[in-house]
């Protein structure tokens, strides 16, 4: 892990940013059994009123292995929650956004764009570039770090 390098940016998911406190009190009024999953780029709010949080790797594996019959409201890009829905028959699965909105911006990273961004980097070339004023790049590193070393 020392010797990588990661490659980030400010940003934020729009997607994660939809979902609100309001849509899970509904989830739980219609249902109060109902469990409810979020992505961690949602709200603090958002967060701490689900009863977990996790990456999407978590939320398949949380909503795969839990009962027959359970019920799961999800805070995460509706393709998965779709999937989650086909795979899962068994189980009741939603999606808390009532008017469910896809990522346009993961549908634009697909396996021949990286491929082309990797061979311009092995290449020495470097497409894209965003640049980052110093006091800004020192203390995103910090918090990288810190970040990095509790992982």
């Amino acid at each position: 892990m020392a010797a990588s390098r990661i490659l980030l940016w400010k940003g934020h998911c729009s997607v994660h940013a939809r979902f609100t406190v309001e849509q899970i009190a509904q989830a739980r009024a219609e249902d109060p059994n109902v469990r409810i999953v979020v992505h961690p780029e949602c709200s603090l709010d958002v967060v701490r009123a689900a009863d977990c949080n996790g990456s999407t790797e978590y939320i398949i594996r949380v909503v795969s292995q839990s009962p027959s019959g359970s019920r799961w409201g999800v805070g995460t890009e509706i393709n998965l929650v779709n999937r989650l829905q086909q795979e899962h028959p068994d189980k009741r699965i939603f999606c808390l956004d009532p008017v469910v909105c896809p990522c346009s911006t993961m549908y634009r990273i697909h396996p021949r764009y990286l491929a082309w961004a990797l061979d311009n980097l092995a290449q020495g070339r470097i497409v894209n570039r965003i640049q980052v004023p110093e006091e800004i790049r020192h203390w995103a590193r910090v918090s990288l770090e810190r970040m990095l070393a509790i992982a």
